[in-house]
């Protein structure tokens, strides 16, 4: 039963990277409804690139591109996770302290799935990971057990 278990082991590394770009792609798509309006939101119709909304949106989306690509992966999730636990408080928790009543759920999972990758890495799978020659925790490639 330990092979079954050593295998979906030798795999987490690159389900790290996994993570790390469907959450910035994810990401993404608030940054670029708020800056390019790609998908088209009412609400950031008329926002002006300095205010607010405006900085949100440069963070969203040039954030989740640095973390897509896996470039300076621990402090932009750092930097994000921290911009997200004040988004969470600035604008849903006002609302009520349950994210589920006040929106702000995908606030409260973006700001651990962040600090979870500032603390683990951006995985294998990241120009970081090229840059310091750290392909994995073991430094080989997983092997697949029948």
């Amino acid at each position: 039963m330990s092979s079954g278990r050593d295998a979906l082991q030798a795999w987490s590394p690159q389900l790290r990277s996994v993570l790390r770009i469907v959450t910035a792609l994810l990401f993404m798509q608030h940054g670029s409804a708020k800056l390019f309006h790609v998908p088209y939101q009412a609400a950031f119709a008329h926002l002006h690139l300095l205010s607010l909304l405006g900085v949100q949106g440069i963070l969203e989306f040039f954030g989740g591109l640095l973390l897509l690509v896996g470039l300076f992966s621990r402090p932009i999730a750092f930097l994000l996770a921290g911009d997200m636990a004040v988004a969470f408080f600035m604008v849903h928790f006002r609302r009520g302290w349950l994210p589920i009543l006040n929106g702000g759920d995908l606030a409260v999972l973006f700001t651990f799935v962040y600090l979870y990758l500032w603390f683990a890495g951006p995985g294998p799978w990241s120009i970081d990971a090229w840059l310091h020659g750290n392909r994995g925790v073991t430094g080989r490639q997983p092997e697949v057990v029948p």
